[in-house]
């Protein structure tokens, strides 16, 4: 299955990262525990665990990393 949208942005409010996994209607909100300044390499992998723990394909997932 793979997702149709998947962005990382900073949630100020918690003050953590939010991962959200868009597929048809279905939308999925994950957080990610790391400081703002988290470098994208981190956030890529983070995205890419959130699908496969959610049953997602990783293998050319469009990730988007919004500061």
């Amino acid at each position: 299955m793979r997702a149709d949208r998947v962005e990382v942005s900073w949630d100020a409010e918690q003050s953590k990262w939010l991962i959200r996994v868009e597929s048809g209607e279905e939308v999925i909100r994950r957080h990610y525990d790391a400081p703002k300044t988290a470098d994208e390499e981190a956030l890529f992998a983070a995205a890419q665990q959130t699908l496969q723990d959610e049953g997602y394909e990783t293998e050319g997932a469009n990730i988007r990393i919004v500061r």
